[in-house]
């Protein structure tokens, strides 16, 4: 596919600059996202996929998914999931060419589905809703898996995928900026703030501005511009850093800065003046992020740095570097061991937790879920989902590994911080396995 021209880049991304205010009301951001599913399902039966049209909308959606939560343009909880699952499915589904489908990735969801004959939850809980919160983003992953597994993809294209990504995000720059009151008026400490993330929770809004940090990052390294003029990208840039800052949650950000580190090291590797480039981009992203981190840091009032640092409000080291997170992944183990072969059953953690250990929260950690829930099935489960990417990076050059690579750790690293509340994680997943054709004479790679 010829990738998108430079005239409609920057019409959509003008375009997503104005959504962000109109998704200020309510009612708006319903029918957008309503509208964003009717039409992608009929471009993709219409073109019978011929252009990868269901990535695109896929990638769309994954972007978006919480701005439209924080918007209110959900009619229900996990659409923004089951729509990427549609859009990949009815893709495979009326593609003409003929795909090869891994049959791993078919076990994998067979594996996932016991589970469900082992739930064992509270009579007055909702089994649906306990299976579907669990397993919706696991099935996604596997959808997204069998789409791309071997799927070539031009690099052209795979930047469009990005950019698509990004859009959403962008808008939710300009929704954060009028939803969020003045950063004097809101008052900082060392917990994450839903005051900062618009009301809406940290976690979730830092992890995908992270993706928007990664997004811009790459194409900056590549020359490759989003908002046509150099200038304009960078301040956009640094904007996005400073919303994901603070939020002061720290996994979306941590996370993002891992990938992009991975990028850049098989890029530089990649090219032909390692040293050279080595130096110079160290120093830039020296310089650029210790202004950027004093000013978000004087912001909160030195907060930023007590929370990064896992310090309270008043200097003193916490015990505990995760906020609870270790716990949570405890009690899952517990339940491994109690119950080694299937598990405890999808969705009984939280109600195994809540009975053993008097802690109400949901699972943040989906490897030890998947171990608790699903026994040594998950173990089976974590082999597959690790050793087949793995041996996909290493059989491509390294400027593919770069992108491999790092899709892959924003998989493994957001599971691990945030579980699958949301869709982002199975579709990276997805993109990890994918083969990166190479036909651009302005990059260099070998």
């Amino acid at each position: 596919m010829i990738g998108i021209s430079e005239n409609r880049r920057l019409f959509l991304t003008l375009m997503h600059l104005a959504l962000g205010i109109f998704l200020l009301f309510g009612s708006v951001s319903k029918i957008y996202s309503t509208l964003i599913v009717a039409f992608g399902v009929l471009f993709i039966v219409s073109s019978k996929n011929k252009n990868n049209q269901a990535v695109l909308w896929s990638a769309y959606m994954v972007g978006g998914e919480v701005l439209f939560r924080m918007s209110g343009g959900m009619f229900f909880y996990e659409l923004p999931k089951y729509s990427v699952l549609l859009f990949l499915a009815v893709g495979l589904y009326v593609e003409d060419r003929r795909h090869h489908v891994s049959v791993s990735y078919l076990i994998y969801i067979l594996l996932l589905l016991i589970g469900i004959s082992f739930v064992d939850i509270p009579f007055n809980e909702s089994i649906r809703k306990a299976i579907a919160f669990n397993l919706s983003g696991p099935v996604l992953l596997g959808v997204s898996a069998i789409y791309f597994y071997k799927r070539r993809i031009s690099i052209n294209f795979l930047l469009d995928i990005l950019f698509f990504m990004v859009l959403p995000i962008i808008s939710m720059l300009c929704y954060l900026y009028f939803k969020t009151p003045n950063f004097e008026e809101i008052v900082f400490n060392t917990n994450a703030s839903f005051v900062a993330s618009g009301g809406y929770g940290p976690n979730q809004v830092a992890t995908i501005l992270g993706v928007g940090v990664f997004v811009f990052a790459v194409h900056l390294l590549l020359k490759k511009r989003i908002f046509w003029l150099l200038m304009v990208d960078l301040l956009i840039f640094s904007y996005i850093i400073f919303r994901g800052l603070i939020t002061m949650s720290r996994g979306g950000m941590i996370t993002s800065l891992i990938a992009i580190a991975v990028f850049s090291g098989f890029y530089i590797i990649s090219t032909k003046d390692r040293i050279k480039n080595l130096v110079k981009y160290i120093g830039l992203i020296s310089l650029f992020g210790v202004a950027l981190w004093a000013y978000t840091s004087n912001v909160t009032g030195g907060m930023l740095t007590n929370r990064y640092t896992n310090k309270n409000a008043v200097g003193v080291t916490k015990k505990d570097v995760t906020t609870g997170r270790v716990e949570l992944f405890k009690s899952e183990l517990d339940a491994f061991f109690e119950h080694p072969f299937f598990g405890i059953g999808v969705g009984g953690s939280k109600f195994y937790r809540l009975e053993e250990y008097s802690i109400e929260a949901a699972s943040h950690n989906e490897l030890s879920r998947l171990l608790g829930e699903h026994g040594m099935i998950g173990i089976i489960i974590l082999v597959i989902l690790i050793v087949i990417p793995i041996k996909n990076i290493l059989s491509q050059s390294f400027l593919a590994r770069s992108f491999l690579s790092a899709f892959l750790i924003f998989w493994f690293l957001t599971i691990n911080h945030s579980a699958m509340r949301i869709a982002f994680p199975g579709f990276i997943y997805g993109l990890s396995l994918i083969i990166i054709n190479f036909n651009e004479e302005n990059i260099i790679h070998r």
